[in-house]
Parts: C-alpha cells; sequence; structure tokens
C-alpha cells in the first residue's frame, strides 16, 4: 500500500487574496489525493469565524480584538489595493464573473474533500476567541499536533 501525500499550509494572513491562494492550493492538493492540513494562526483565523454574531462571555480585551476583526471570509480585506473596502468588493465581482469560486465557497470545497482545518488553540485564548464562534468540522490544536503533520509533508507552506 503507498503513502499519500501530504500538504501543509500554515495560514497566518487574514488578507481575502492570501487566504484564497491558500485554500486554491490546498483543493488542489486534495484534487491529486494529497492528506492536506490548513493551520490557521492569528489572523488567518478570521477566515474560520462564524459570519453572525455569536453570544459569549468575553472580557472587555476579548470584546474589543472580536470588534476589530472580519467576522468570517468574506469580510476580510486584500493585501494590496484594499481601498476602505472597496478593493474585496471589486475582487469579488472580477470572481463572480470569472465564474471562479470565492473564499466561502472554497473553504467549503475544501471541508467537502477532506482537508483537514485547524485552528491554532494558543492563538484562539490569545486573540478572545470562543470555540462556538468557529464554524463546525474545525479541530483545535497547537503547534506540536501542526509539526507532527508537517514533519510528514511533502509540500508546506506558510502563507
Amino acid at each position: 500500500m503507498e503513502n499519500k501525500k501530504k500538504t501543509t499550509i500554515v495560514l497566518f494572513s487574514g488578507d481575502y487574496d492570501k487566504a484564497m491562494a491558500a485554500y486554491i492550493i490546498a483543493n488542489g492538493a486534495a484534487a491529486y489525493d494529497h492528506e492536506v492540513t490548513i493551520f490557521h494562526t492569528f489572523w488567518g483565523l478570521n477566515a474560520l469565524r462564524k459570519d453572525e454574531p455569536i453570544k459569549v462571555k468575553k472580557n472587555f480585551m476579548e470584546k474589543l480584538f472580536g470588534k476589530m476583526m472580519p467576522r468570517g471570509a468574506n469580510k476580510m480585506g486584500l493585501s494590496k489595493m484594499n481601498f476602505a473596502g472597496f478593493g474585496p468588493k471589486m475582487i469579488k465581482d472580477i470572481i463572480k464573473k470569472h465564474n471562479a469560486l470565492p473564499l466561502p465557497d472554497l473553504i467549503e470545497m475544501a471541508k467537502e474533500q477532506g482537508v483537514k482545518l485547524v485552528a491554532c488553540q494558543m492563538t484562539v485564548d490569545l486573540l478572545g476567541l470562543k470555540p462556538e464562534e468557529i464554524m463546525d468540522g474545525v479541530e483545535f490544536a497547537g503547534v506540536a499536533a501542526y509539526l507532527a503533520d508537517a514533519s510528514e509533508g511533502n509540500v508546506n507552506l506558510f502563507i
């Protein structure tokens, strides 16, 4: 029995376009029968946040972080040419016009293909996020779990 190739991606960026790149690569690797892990840390966690506000008990700093960070993949800004939110609208229109998949659909496709989505537990705690605020189908783990996957990885990316 042949071992599956493994691809791991650390998604550190909270930029819509960089998260899209990570998910396009992840879906491509999964389509080529790779075992894929995306480890979301720091601003990359915003891609996993639920769109709707979730009632959870938070202290002042946790509430502040929650308000400052985008809620969900669709609210993330661009790495370049953000133009106070106009840039993401333009890119989403272009994506639609070219019949490409927007980020939320790429995330759903990744889940359907069995891509392992991991939220960095340490960063979840640091940023005051609660598990209820993270979409279903996401694992919570630390860097040791990521390194265990990455140590066997044929492709390891940091985005």
